[in-house]
């Protein structure tokens, strides 16, 4: 097993037994620390059948992945709060958000928009400069607290993502054939449900799931192979605040 394997299957470990720690982007864009759930985490659910080592995702386009397969919630888990909690609103995550990107200390990372899902909001961040997105992010609905996501902005984001930080491989996948690879991988295991556009960002496209004409999830595209990586971590969807 040559040493990028093994690096990455260590990474592996440490999404899944991360504490409850801050992650925040240093200054150059890498996660100077981690946050994540061991309790609950893997709930859900293990690979599901003819997928990958993270389920559903890691499969090319035209082979078998389910996009009911490796599920990780890394949202609100019910632990160590009072039957009645009530979760923030999306402004107050939107404001989460934005003092997350102020302590980054990089002014050319903005926030472009905050969709609240059943278990957590999901919010993606843009360079001002370059109008492509940067990373994408999480908030805990109870809590507050802001990390990154996991999945495709770990493992494919090519700048700041944990595994190829900052390599600016060329993505060979145009945000035309991304959306076609994403509505294939549709209409086999979602049927009913259709993508209309991709947001690039550095190494991968990350598309909304529409069904009946509303948010129904979100997948991603890896931006060299044609990769389909589902997020099965966020519920149903809620509502969503545009920024920019």
């Amino acid at each position: 097993m040559d040493t990028k394997k093994i690096l990455a299957i260590a990474a592996i470990l440490v999404v899944l037994g991360a504490g409850y720690a801050l992650a925040r982007p240093t200054s150059d864009g890498f996660w100077n620390s981690m946050m994540g759930y061991g309790n609950g985490m893997m709930s859900g659910g293990t690979m599901g059948p003819g997928t990958g080592m993270m389920g559903s995702g890691m499969m090319g386009p035209g082979t078998n992945g389910g996009a009911s397969g490796y599920r990780i919630y890394a949202g609100y888990d019910g632990k160590g709060l009072e039957a009645n909690a009530t979760p923030i609103t999306i402004e107050k995550a939107r404001g989460y958000v934005e003092q997350y990107l102020a302590s980054t200390g990089n002014a050319d990372l903005i926030l472009a928009e905050i969709i609240e899902f059943d278990n957590n909001f999901y919010a993606a961040v843009k360079e001002k400069s370059t109008g492509v997105h940067a990373f994408e992010l999480l908030v805990n609905k109870y809590s507050g607290a802001v990390f990154p996501e996991m999945g495709p902005n770990m493992m494919w984001n090519t700048k700041y993502g944990h595994m190829n930080w900052n390599t600016q491989v060329q993505t060979k996948v145009t945000e035309k054939e991304a959306v076609d690879y994403a509505q294939k991988f549709l209409d086999r295991e979602l049927p009913g449900t259709k993508v209309e556009e991709a947001d690039a960002f550095h190494g991968y496209y990350t598309l909304e799931v529409l069904k009946d004409g509303k948010i129904y999830g979100m997948l991603s595209v890896n931006g060299n192979t044609g990769a389909v990586w589902y997020h099965n971590w966020h519920g149903n969807f809620v509502g969503i605040l545009e920024v920019d």
